[in-house]
């Protein structure tokens, strides 16, 4: 018997992937929908590898009603949703911002419509902290708590916030009605997941980010730089008012960060707290230089890198404040920047080719022995 039934948008993505192994471990079924458009089915293999659970997978686009309304139609048991399909890199959401504004935002109006309709009333969405813009911009509001105001200085950041908008909109009026028609109405919530950087693999070295084309973030960057793919890491601006020069960032291992969602979603169920905005973060700033020797320390030896001028919409620092999640979900971060990137060394240096390869037998027999 499954502690409940749980669609996951995006579930073959990096944090999605993960997420989906975390509610694998604590008893929930899940069902994958992803269009694949930046992610690749092995990483269902990888999870029924690591905890001998498979997720149902549908290849779904979220902006296509009719195919998402059958997947709920085929799962009547469906009864909350974490939803991650998204366009996600800040640069190119500058260059095609209506494909950002019709993938984000129109795709979850879509998925909002087919969980009204079937009566699914918990979501938990990965929002981002982009919401929050430059938050040096309004005193003390470093490191970054929820009632910062909500500022984006992009077009993906501006979809993220707009998002939680329409997430907060559809559970009020959802209750409202409710209330008015003497239903319950509790049963209607959203977790709005703000987070920062996310890093790292799986400790087994068998599942980790495989980006498909460039990778947008830092560590996977430094991954490919360290196995020779790319020549050097491109660091934008070293004139940021920092300790080195270089922007601040909170990064947070996607193992911790995949326990967060599994926290929000059981507190969304327990709690029933109408929606509700929480910072995933470790609390600890980290500049680009800090994490660029952390990584060449794990590698054993130096990585190159290249100093350009600063990116648009970049700002200095975006640090969590984790106390709400940490108090409220009982949620915290308990692996390290090392360990993250110990972990992320593993898997590029044993995966090179990312899901493209089989994973190393060693690495699998290693698996099945501690089954």
């Amino acid at each position: 018997m499954s502690v409940g039934t749980v669609l996951i948008t995006g579930g073959t993505g990096y944090i999605g992937s993960f997420t989906a192994l975390a509610l694998l471990e604590h008893g929930y079924k899940v069902i994958i929908v992803d269009s694949l458009y930046n992610s690749s089915e092995v990483s269902l293999d990888r999870i029924e590898l690591l905890c001998g659970k498979r997720p149902d997978f549908y290849k779904v686009d979220l902006t296509d009603e009719e195919a998402l309304d059958k997947v709920f139609a085929a799962n009547p048991n469906i009864d909350s949703v974490i939803h991650f399909a998204a366009l996600k890199a800040v640069g190119e959401s500058s260059e095609i911002p209506l494909e950002y504004y019709r993938v984000n935002v129109g795709g979850t109006i879509i998925l909002l419509r087919c969980m009204a309709k079937y009566n699914v009333p918990n979501i938990v969405f990965s929002s981002s902290a982009t919401v929050y813009g430059d938050a040096t911009r309004v005193p003390n509001m470093i490191p970054i708590p929820e009632h910062c105001p909500i500022g984006p200085t992009n077009p993906y950041g501006r979809t993220k916030s707009m998002i939680e908008s329409i997430i907060t909109d559809h559970i009020d009026a959802q209750r409202n009605n409710a209330k008015k028609e003497g239903k319950p109405y509790e049963k209607w919530n959203g977790a709005l997941l703000r987070y920062f950087n996310p890093a790292g693999s799986h400790p087994s070295g068998v599942m980790g980010e495989d980006p498909l084309g460039v990778p947008f973030n830092l560590l996977p960057l430094l991954g490919q730089v360290a196995t020779g793919q790319r020549e050097k890491l491109l660091v934008f601006g070293d004139d940021y008012p920092s300790r080195d020069g270089t922007a601040i960032r909170d990064y947070i291992h996607v193992i911790d960060l995949a326990k967060g969602h599994l926290a929000a979603l059981n507190h969304l169920r327990e709690k029933n707290p109408g929606v509700r905005a929480w910072n995933l973060g470790s609390g600890r700033g980290c500049t680009v230089f800090e994490m660029i020797n952390a990584f060449s320390k794990v590698v054993g030896r130096p990585l190159k890198y290249e100093v350009v001028g600063r990116r648009a919409g970049d700002v200095l620092d975006l640090t969590a404040n984790p106390a709400r999640a940490n108090e409220e979900l009982k949620w915290k971060t308990e692996l390290t920047l090392e360990d993250a990137c110990e972990d992320l060394w593993r898997w590029v240096s044993n995966n090179p080719k990312g899901y493209r390869q089989d994973p190393p037998e060693a690495l699998v027999q290693a698996i099945k022995e501690k089954k």
